[in-house]
Order: structure tokens, then sequence, then C-alpha cells
């Protein structure tokens, strides 16, 4: 089946839609504040995206993409994405919604590296993801997972 991801606007409804993802904070609690304050209309950019099934929706990630300039990560340095907040609510996993996000992320064409919660590193492995070398400076107590794309390894710091 074929999922379609699209970015997430900014609303009332996208927000309570989002209560009921567990990765629920500050990020969405700071929308909401704009939206109240009547800064935000929807066309503001989101780095979430997700997949409604029905009008439903049932998986959301937040993508944000990070300059060159900060990369620590990949060889050649490069712009490259964060994912965050990758979920999908109970009674709709294991049918495929984490890997279209995924896959729609990769589909962008740069690196991408993720904190996966601890439960889910398997998933992200499956999909491709590695392990970094653990570098205490630049980690800070994180397990980063990453992609790479084809050309792209990673970055060798020498201590």
């Amino acid at each position: 089946m074929v999922y379609k991801v699209e970015k997430l606007k900014i609303n009332f409804k996208t927000l309570e839609e989002f209560k009921k993802f567990k990765e629920y904070g500050l990020q969405e609690l700071s929308m909401l504040e704009d939206l109240e304050a009547n800064i935000v209309d929807n066309n503001n950019e989101s780095p979430f995206y997700g997949i409604y099934f029905g009008d439903k929706l049932v998986a959301r990630m937040s993508l944000y993409q990070i300059d060159a300039k900060f990369d620590r990560y990949f060889s050649p340095p490069q712009d490259y994405l964060e994912l965050w907040k990758l979920e999908v609510l109970p009674g709709y996993q294991g049918k495929g919604f984490g890997k279209a996000l995924v896959d729609f992320a990769k589909n962008l064409g740069l690196p991408i590296k993720t904190n996966p919660r601890v439960q889910s590193s398997g998933f992200f492995e499956k999909l491709g993801f590695t392990n970094v070398e653990y570098e205490m400076e630049r980690d800070r107590g994180e397990n980063p997972l990453v992609w790479y794309p084809e050309g792209v390894e990673a970055q060798h710091h020498d201590n």
C-alpha cells in the first residue's frame, strides 16, 4: 500500500491530532502559543510531516534541515536532515506507515541523522540506518543513528 506523506499545516486541527501522540511536548506547545497569538496561518513553515488514514492523522515525524557548516557526521560535510518524533499511533503500527515516512525523508536525497528511542532502534536499523562511532563531545549521551545516501560516508575525527 502506498501512503501519501504530506507536510502538516499548523492549525488547531493538527494540534488536536498531535495530542494523541506520546511525544507531545514543547514543540507543539510553542506552535499552539503562536496560533493563539494569531501569528500563524496555515502556510507557516511546519517541520512536521504526517500520514492521514481517512481523516485521522496516524503517523508523523519532524524533519529539520541542518546547514552543512554544522555537519559533524557526514563526509563530505553537507546539509543533512534531522529526523525527530517519528511516531505511529498504536493500532496503526506494523502497517508500513513509519517506513513510508522514512522513505519520504530518504527521497529528499540528503543524509539523515536521528536519535531513536531505545525500543525503536531496530526499526531504523532495518531501514538501513547505522550507529555512528560514539564521540562524547559531539553526541553528548545521545545515541544517534544515521543513514548515508550513495557517495556519502562517515566523518572521521581525530581526537
